[in-house]
């Protein structure tokens, strides 16, 4: 992971939105101003570019590149972006806390037919962690094609690891809401619907979540905002459970 400009490959045994929408999310994510975290922190932000997200891709496109801009006002946070595709093809960026050349990079990511990676996903950032602590995973897809028991180990391994997965589901799946929430209950993460009508909010929650990987909960509880005591909920029911 040295190259913090290409992405290296990793190997491992709805209708669109009105532009009314996107524009409130881009008000929203300028408002937020600099996130209250202390300390460094990692986080990895993990995209499936395949076929099945085609029709939703300019939005998620431009909620996503917003992404960067929210998280990247935490002060030393380093994000890495994932994204898996086509025919096997699962690929990281170094750690970066200049967002710039990751938003290009994934504004130009084209959608190609294939398999969910989700595996390689949770096992690269199982092995991340391992050489230096990555503080949370956020994961936005619409699918999941793989056998959930091997995710659900995977996904409770981070969370023996301190990685909670904070998953972001566009569409209404309902074999891919059950994996995704097991992988965010199993991690301690957190699950969220990914959609048009998350324009407005989307930018406030990855918010939290820059303040949560920078800070944890007690940056989350100092902050005090809404998204803030929601994601606090969402953490601590996690859990209990």
């Amino acid at each position: 992971m040295s190259d913090k400009k290409t992405p290296v490959r990793i190997d491992d045994p709805a209708p669109r939105s009105a532009s009314g929408d996107i524009e409130a999310f881009v008000r929203q994510a300028r408002a937020i101003g600099a996130v209250a975290g202390k300390g460094q922190g990692r986080l990895v932000l993990a995209l499936d570019a395949t076929m099945s997200r085609q029709p939703t891709w300019d939005l998620a496109c431009s909620l996503q590149a917003e992404m960067f801009d929210a998280v990247g006002k935490a002060g030393g946070l380093e994000v890495q972006l994932i994204y898996f595709r086509g025919l096997d093809e699962c690929r990281a960026s170094g750690f970066v806390t200049d967002t710039a050349g990751l938003k290009r990079l994934m504004s130009s990511i084209e959608c190609r037919g294939g398999h969910t990676q989700i595996g390689k996903v949770l096992s690269h950032a199982l092995k991340e962690t391992a050489r230096e602590k990555v503080n949370a995973l956020v994961y936005i897809g619409d699918a999941m094609e793989e056998k959930i028991d091997d995710l659900s180990v995977k996904a409770g391994n981070l969370g023996l690891h301190g990685v909670p997965v904070f998953v972001f589901q566009e569409g209404h799946d309902p074999a891919a809401e059950s994996a995704f929430k097991e992988i965010a209950r199993l991690s301690k993460g957190a699950w969220f619907r990914f959609d048009r009508n998350a324009a407005a909010t989307l930018a406030k929650l990855l918010s939290a979540v820059a303040v949560f990987a920078t800070g944890g909960l007690k940056a989350l509880e100092a902050r005090g905002r809404p998204e803030d005591r929601l994601m606090i909920e969402h953490l601590r029911g996690s859990r209990s459970q």
